[in-house]
């Protein structure tokens, strides 16, 4: 997958055989064009970026249902991997995703407060500047969001390689 931003753009690579239903979701919205004109609507520098669910406006874009969470895959959040994002309901993530801009194992169902964890489905493979650079933007709040970067971070396309 080739994600193109207003930075530049990355790729992806996914992992079907740890995450079948979370690679399914991620690419069915994929193939929806969901993710065109969205924007990483949270930034934490040294921790993520997270992206996938709203619009230029802030708006929220409606989703589909929820999928069980996979994170006992034995994946780990390490930097650079993609995960799904969710609620404090284990079972809740949708569209939005992140990606650890570090080593976040707490992250992972082992180390988990609430023993479920975030589920890994994938990697950054190419363009690991453009991450990185999306992971230093400056940030305030806004619309009751903090972390949200002061110029929109937009992903206009993803694309799947063939």
């Amino acid at each position: 997958y080739t994600v193109y931003t207003s930075f530049g753009k990355f790729t992806l690579s996914l992992f079907p055989e740890d995450a079948p239903a979370t690679v399914e979701n991620f690419s069915e919205y994929v193939e929806e064009n969901f993710y065109n004109n969205t924007i990483f609507h949270r930034v934490i520098d040294g921790f993520m970026i997270q992206g996938g669910g709203f619009d230029n406006d802030l708006e929220e874009k409606l989703t589909k249902e929820a999928i069980k969470n996979e994170a006992n895959n034995g994946l780990s959040n390490k930097a650079l991997t993609i995960a799904m994002a969710r609620t404090s309901d284990p079972h809740s993530a949708s569209s939005q995703f992140f990606i650890n801009l570090r080593d976040n194992e707490f992250l992972d169902k082992a180390n988990a407060a609430d023993g479920y964890g975030y589920c890994v489905f994938g990697q950054v493979t190419d363009g690991i500047e453009i991450v990185d650079q999306i992971g230093v933007v400056p940030t305030g709040n806004n619309a009751g969001h903090s972390d949200v970067p002061i110029e929109n971070v937009v992903i206009s396309e993803v694309i799947v390689i063939e």
